[in-house]
Parts: C-alpha cells; sequence; structure tokens
C-alpha cells in the first residue's frame, strides 16, 4: 500500500507510560537493550511501526470502529464481523525520559 507514514515521538518523564502507549498501539516492545530491561527505562531510541485502520460499517461506533496492528498485517481483513481498511501508516520513535537523557535528546 502507498499510505503516507506520520512520525510521532513520543516524549515525556521516565515511567510515564511512553512505551507502554507504543507498544499497546504497535505490538512493538521498544525497549531492546539488556541494560534498559534490567533498568525498565528507555536509554537509546527505540523505534516501531503500525498500521492505524477504520471501519466504515455504520453499525460500527467509535472508538471500536478504529483499530491498530503491526506494520506487517494485511490492508484490509475482518474483525468482530466489521470489515477494516488501513488509513494510515505511523511510525512510532520512543524517546528517553530521564533529564540527562532527554536534554541530549533534544539537543541533538
Amino acid at each position: 500500500s502507498r499510505q503516507a507514514t506520520i512520525n510521532i515521538g513520543t516524549i515525556g518523564h521516565v515511567a510515564h507510560g511512553k512505551s507502554t502507549v507504543v507498544k499497546a498501539l504497535s505490538g512493538v516492545h521498544t525497549v531492546r537493550f539488556k541494560n534498559e530491561l534490567e533498568r525498565n527505562i528507555t536509554i537509546k531510541l527505540g523505534y516501531a511501526n503500525a498500521k492505524i485502520y477504520k471501519s466504515d460499517d455504520p453499525k460500527c461506533q467509535r472508538p471500536v470502529c478504529y483499530t491498530s496492528a503491526s506494520s506487517t498485517k494485511e490492508d484490509n481483513f475482518t474483525m468482530n464481523g466489521y470489515k477494516y481498511s488501513l488509513v494510515r501508516h505511523v511510525s512510532f520513535v520512543d524517546c528517553p525520559g530521564h533529564d540527562i537523557l532527554m536534554a541530549t535528546m533534544l539537543n541533538g
């Protein structure tokens, strides 16, 4: 599919759920390195891709008419009796939350 990609950076304080939100939307756990897993923090930038889908069925009410899945899922599928179509590709950048790491990330 040839949908435009939206890049979304998750920036915030440590332990406020940035990586958890990315995992919930994309299915990708962005904390990958041993040191990060041991400390339960993001030290290096994490990346995840996802697809956002919408059902055009008039019986499907918000927010149920929207869903997300990994970027490997097909562009059209049926779930819970509703047909879903691809709306957008999304790319997440999961940024570190510690003050020193955030300053480094923001300053380049």
